[in-house]
């Protein structure tokens, strides 16, 4: 389930900071480029950081998107990370999830994720995601589809819509696998082994020695299999999977801290962290998915 926890609708959604300064704005029909600027005026850098030298080429993320919404890529979410240092700010880190062709009803939507930044933080990156709708949140692919990185030298708007087609077209191995989770039951000791993992994914370097000298995450594992809501009842490898991504990137669950003291865990908001943290747990459902096969 996603990187940020947006709201769906016809109306745009902002979302409070999710790390350092940072802010996030989805709506599913297509955003606007002064929607998108309010969010995340990086998109729209005057030019390159002065950190960049005379080989860092200097092509405006908004320039690649324009190439992209003429192919049919509509952006529907964007956020932005901000930056201590001064003057960086309008060249930070951001992050672009967009969809192709007309709104379906379907239960997933299929999304192509880019990351970019004018401060010499990111080429362009971009990575396959799922948008489950009944808790407006978003998957990131694992290792399904294979990862883009396109450096800022030569042709970059070229290859970035060559490589959205790419990404487009690893969706149907994505659908294969998500059904092939669909179909897998588990048992509670496996849903409680895959939570196990998960928690580790989170909080490993974090952990703290319990009361009884044992290392204790600040919830556990039980907690992690919680449903939310009683669509995501069931006992699949994918039910599973989505119980336990939306606790760990949502946070919000009630613990207890180093000390004993009662605590909500924290959502998963830096960009960076959010997609690995993200990749992680699918590719910990594939193991578990080709374990059980």
């Amino acid at each position: 389930m996603n990187t940020f926890h947006p709201q769906v609708g016809t109306r745009p959604s902002l979302a409070t900071r999710f790390a350092y300064g940072t802010r996030v704005l989805r709506q599913d029909s297509g955003l606007a480029e002064d929607q998108m600027r309010q969010v995340a005026p990086s998109i729209f850098a005057p030019g390159k950081h002065a950190s960049r030298s005379e080989r860092y080429s200097y092509i405006p993320t908004i320039d690649v998107l324009r190439g992209l919404q003429k192919e049919n890529f509509r952006p529907v979410m964007v956020a932005q990370g901000m930056s201590r240092i001064a003057g960086k700010a309008d060249y930070t880190k951001h992050l672009i999830r967009l969809r192709h062709g007309e709104p379906n009803q379907q239960d997933e939507a299929q999304e192509i994720i880019l990351i970019n930044s004018h401060d010499g933080a990111s080429a362009y990156q971009m990575l396959a995601g799922l948008f489950r709708y009944v808790c407006a949140n978003g998957l990131v692919v694992g290792d399904v589809v294979e990862d883009l990185r396109i450096p800022h030298k030569g042709p970059v708007q070229d290859r970035v819509i060559e490589g959205a087609f790419r990404v487009l077209e690893g969706f149907q191995a994505v659908g294969e696998h998500t059904e092939a989770m669909k179909a897998l039951p588990l048992q509670p000791q496996e849903e409680r082994a895959f939570a196990t993992a998960a928690l580790a994914l989170r909080f490993g370097e974090n952990i703290v020695p319990d009361f009884g000298g044992r290392t204790a995450a600040p919830v556990t594992a039980e907690q992690l299999i919680e449903a939310r809501r009683p669509q995501d009842l069931g006992h699949s490898l994918w039910d599973t999977f989505q119980r336990v991504q939306e606790n760990v990137i949502r946070g919000g669950q009630l613990g207890r801290g180093p000390k004993g003291r009662r605590l909500h865990t924290r959502p998963v908001n830096n960009i960076d962290r959010n997609v690995s943290l993200n990749r992680a747990l699918w590719l910990l459902a594939e193991e578990m998915r080709k374990l059980k096969a």
